[in-house]
């Protein structure tokens, strides 16, 4: 059965919120009001959809009595019965909780893992894939740190992406990505395995978390890129050490004063993601979702290159369509990870 008293406060603070927009709220209210009323407009949609249904069905059934309308009744009733499962799922999944970190935009954090110079190239593949996908997504790419490697690889890369929805589909981003390929360093023609860890972190705004100055060390260094290329003859990098976690941060573009901005919402993107983990961990103890663990060691997805085929070990999906994902599709592989969470998490809320 539907929450329906639940519904009627989620209705009646709607109408409130619609009634506070329209009045004028104070400047200092309205951006809050703003975001409530979006938040809260798909789930009226959702449950006005279900609403006007039910009283589809109730209307049908009064005129089943009409012997001349009986024969168009039943086969009213008969579609709207079967549209009922499918808009009260629906209505469910837009009541399951939110995740206040969703709309967020997202810190990518891209780094070879084992392997030498073919998980660095790996890496640089998993950059040029996540910027074409946020590309393809309307999204904003804006990177902010690459080292690259003697062959173009990636030693590290950071990256902002801003857009609707970032963090809720990027999140299921996070872990170990393995490939299988022949290297092209690989004069035997041999297939390798390496890997690359990706990081997924939600913004975080200042008011979210307090940095004492106290607590951090900011030192500035000359900037260099790969191979002595672009070296910039001023001390623009800033690196940023937090002394209580020992986390260091840096940022290496031309401007020093962007450089400190980048470098500080990374560090506050870190700390945000260590105090959500220690609130998941103490909520949800040792239970693990569908989707695994969200641990960062955890291998979650292989790229196997000669038979074209990527797996999500996760849930268990492979698609032979790697050329695409590695241009940016990979519509179709987060899709499923949404569905499959929502699908975790509904069922966790019927028991």
């Amino acid at each position: 059965m539907l929450p329906v008293a639940k519904l009627e406060q989620i209705l009646s603070r709607f109408e409130y919120l619609e009634a506070q927009l329209a009045a004028g709220p104070a400047a200092s209210e309205i951006a809050q009001i703003s975001r409530d009323y979006a938040d809260l407009k798909p789930v009226v949609e959702e449950i006005n959809r279900w609403r006007d249904l039910e009283a589809g069905i109730a209307q049908a059934e009064e005129m089943l009595a009409d012997p001349d309308m009986k024969a168009l009744a039943e086969e009213e009733l008969s579609l709207l019965r079967d549209e009922l499962p499918r808009v009260e799922h629906s209505l469910r999944l837009a009541l399951l909780p939110k995740d206040a970190a969703d709309a967020r935009p997202a810190i990518l954090e891209i780094r070879p893992g084992t392997g030498g110079e073919e998980a660095s190239l790996f890496a640089g593949d998993l950059l040029r894939m996540y910027q074409r996908f946020a590309e393809n997504s309307g999204w904003q790419f804006q990177l902010l740190e690459l080292s690259e490697s003697d062959l173009g690889g990636v030693k590290e890369a950071m990256a902002r992406i801003v857009g609707e929805g970032v963090f809720a589909r990027m999140k299921f981003e996070s872990g170990v990505h393995r490939v299988q390929r022949v290297p092209t360093t690989e004069s035997g023609g041999r297939i390798h395995t390496s890997a690359a860890t990706v990081a997924v972190l939600p913004e975080a705004e200042e008011v979210d978390i307090d940095i004492p100055a106290q607590d951090i060390r900011i030192d500035t260094m000359r900037a260099s890129g790969a191979g002595g290329q672009h070296v910039n003859t001023t001390d623009s990098a800033v690196r940023i050490t937090h002394l209580p976690t020992g986390i260091i941060v840096t940022s290496s573009e031309k401007s020093q004063h962007q450089n400190r901005a980048n470098a500080m919402a990374v560090l506050r993107a870190r700390l945000y993601d260590l105090e959500r983990q220690a609130r998941d961990e103490a909520r949800a103890a040792d239970r693990k979702t569908q989707v695994g663990s969200g641990d960062r060691s955890e291998r979650i997805r292989t790229y196997n290159f000669p038979q074209g085929r990527l797996t999500d070990h996760r849930i268990n999906l492979t698609l032979y369509k790697l050329d695409q994902v590695m241009q940016g599709d990979l519509g179709e592989v987060i899709d499923a990870l949404v569905a499959e969470d929502q699908a975790a998490r509904l069922a966790e809320a019927t028991q």
